[in-house]
């Protein structure tokens, strides 16, 4: 799968989850730029967060988040 600016929306998204604790949401406001909102919106689609304007990591989420930020930790090497 190509990578593209959607997609890396969505990576950005996951990488500003704490991984720390389950108790720390995001909440994407409505002002925040379109991109931002439509990516959450499809994160929430595909069932990885639990709210479209953010929320908590699904456990599928979580995978995701682990796998998006440690993605970003090896190619910032």
């Amino acid at each position: 799968m190509p990578y593209n600016t959607q997609i890396g929306d969505e990576i950005n998204i996951l990488a500003r989850y704490n991984l720390k604790t389950t108790q720390e949401g995001l909440k994407i406001h409505s002002s925040a730029e379109s991109n931002v909102i439509e990516a959450a919106q499809r994160l929430f689609d595909k069932d990885l967060i639990t709210q479209a304007d953010g929320g908590y990591l699904t456990p599928l989420g979580r995978k995701a988040a682990e796998h998006a930020q440690d993605l970003l930790l090896i190619i910032k090497g």
